[in-house]
């Protein structure tokens, strides 16, 4: 392992210490890249990716374990007295291989090369303070990514907008979100479209039966588990998450 952040990291993935503040140090883009490439080749396969388009700032891409991702219902444990997040996204799930980035009609075969689903994103971090640590500390951190739980994914998804959400969120007893949502970027299939365009082959590049999310409709509501969560997107169906300690 050529660099400590990778020993550090698998360490916290495997119940050990969490990373300090102090771990963003030095920090760059492509050391961020680097580390995440090497702890996904000891803790992969990958099985997909998370992104983000801040306004203003470079794309945020993050791999995603295929090992912690989940068909809807689902029960995952949680370690107990750790707070945890819980976001409802769309997400793309590819049903064959994407195209070259620089193909003419780029947009419109990756449109036909992926499906919709919605999703739950459980958010869990190997960082000792997460919700204080910086840009760099998160992607570093696979941008905090846990697990994601799949609902029933949409073949024919084309006369879904995806550029607005209505949606509904219940957490326990407590409804979060329910009617128009904000979606992430404003558009969840360009977000699609500028992971494809970024991504290279970073972690093994984009692929058939990966599973892509886009962002939070609800923002990041912290939690305790033990708890259950219900989620719907117009258009889509439902996904169902229970955390258990």
């Amino acid at each position: 392992m050529s660099d400590p952040l990778v020993e550090a990291l698998l360490a916290a993935w495997g119940g050990g210490p969490k990373l300090p503040g102090s771990a963003a140090e030095g920090l760059t883009r492509a050391r961020v890249f680097a580390v995440q490439a090497e702890v996904a080749a000891c803790l992969g396969p990958v099985g997909g990716f998370k992104v983000a388009c801040p306004p203003g700032a470079p794309i945020v891409i993050a791999p995603i374990m295929a090992r912690d991702i989940h068909p809807s219902p689902a029960v995952i444990a949680c370690a107990a007295g750790e707070e945890v997040g819980i976001e409802l996204e769309y997400a793309f799930r590819l049903i064959a291989a994407p195209p070259a980035p620089d193909a003419p009609d780029f947009e419109s075969r990756l449109k036909q090369a992926v499906e919709l689903l919605p999703v739950f994103e459980l958010v869990q971090s190997r960082l000792a303070d997460p919700k204080g640590a910086g840009a760099m500390l998160k992607m570093l951190d696979n941008q905090l990514n846990g697990a994601v739980v799949l609902g029933a994914p949409l073949r024919a998804w084309h006369g879904v907008d995806v550029t607005r959400a209505d949606a509904w969120l219940s957490l326990g007893a407590e409804t979060l979100l329910d009617g128009a949502a904000q979606v992430p970027g404003g558009n969840a299939f360009a977000t699609l479209c500028a992971l494809a365009r970024a991504l290279g082959g970073h972690c093994g590049g984009l692929r058939e039966g990966h599973v892509v999310i886009t962002g939070s409709l609800n923002g990041l509501p912290w939690r305790y588990p033990p708890l259950s969560a219900q989620g719907r997107i117009a258009g889509l169906g439902e996904v169902v998450l229970r955390l258990v300690t």
